[in-house]
């Protein structure tokens, strides 16, 4: 009696699993609505702030490494105040840089062979090559001077394709420029709360902002800058990896269960 009341429910079960199997599917499956970039909506992160009209550039802080390349008719004068000489064939490294470059002391400048201090932190790259000119016009004349910061690198973690420090190599780098660089997002990294870490000198910075709202064009943090982090965190319902879990083993195996069961007579 009670096999063949277990036979009867068996449609019932059978459902049962059914909806669940396709439940656990429906539940790991991510909409274009997640995932599609800058859409259009009314609202507007509280926790941006809106840009100005040109990307700043960035203003060196401590500790940060100054590169100067001085060029002049007079290889002489070029020798005095460059790091490192023209053909040395050293590039710039982790290991290297502060070979070929000059570093910001804790009292915010750097130390120029014959010059001095010259005090540089708080200053965007082209105001400190305006100061140099003006510092090296009482020795030379007639000079090109060239200043880069070195250590130019973002880093990029969570849920990206390929996580990872990269180099910048233009002046202004959008966020969706450093996605690119790290393979764009996974399917299930949340683009609703991207985490942008940022020092400023004083303190720490943490932006939370979303991609798919094209507002975030029109904030300050639409553009990156040198040693910021950017952080894509995983989606709360995310346990398993839909890509990889044998869904498919479960239900067939679930199925052939059922079958087997249905076929099976009850012993008189």
């Amino acid at each position: 009696m009670v096999f063949t009341r277990f036979r009867r429910s068996m449609p019932s079960i059978y459902l049962l699993l059914l909806a669940a199997g396709l439940g656990g599917l429906f539940h790991g499956c991510v909409t274009t609505k997640k995932t599609t970039y800058l859409q259009e909506t009314e609202e507007t992160a509280d926790t941006l702030k809106p840009a100005p009209v040109m990307p700043e550039y960035y203003r060196v802080k401590v500790n940060d490494n100054i590169f100067i390349r001085v060029s002049t008719p007079d290889p002489r004068w070029s020798t005095m105040f460059n790091t490192l000489p023209t053909q040395s064939g050293i590039t710039a490294t982790e290991q290297t840089v502060d070979l070929i470059s000059y570093r910001v002391e804790q009292d915010s400048t750097i130390k120029i062979p014959f010059v001095g201090s010259i005090r540089v932190a708080g200053m965007t790259i082209p105001e400190i090559t305006a100061v140099m000119e003006k510092e090296l016009s009482a020795y030379i004349t007639d000079a090109d001077i060239t200043v880069k910061l070195v250590n130019n690198y973002i880093s990029v973690l969570g849920e990206v394709r390929a996580p990872g420090r990269y180099p910048i190599y233009k002046e202004f780098l959008n966020l969706f420029e450093v996605l690119a660089m790290s393979g764009d997002v996974l399917p299930y990294g949340d683009r609703n709360h991207v985490q942008l870490i940022r020092n400023t000198g004083s303190s720490t910075k943490i932006i939370e902002f979303n991609t798919t709202d094209r507002s975030i064009i029109d904030t300050e943090y639409y553009y990156v800058m040198p040693n910021d982090v950017i952080y894509v965190k995983p989606m709360k319902g995310k346990f398993f990896n839909m890509e990889t879990f044998p869904f498919a083993l479960i239900l067939s195996s679930v199925t052939t269960l059922i079958l087997i069961l249905s076929f099976v007579q009850p012993t008189p």
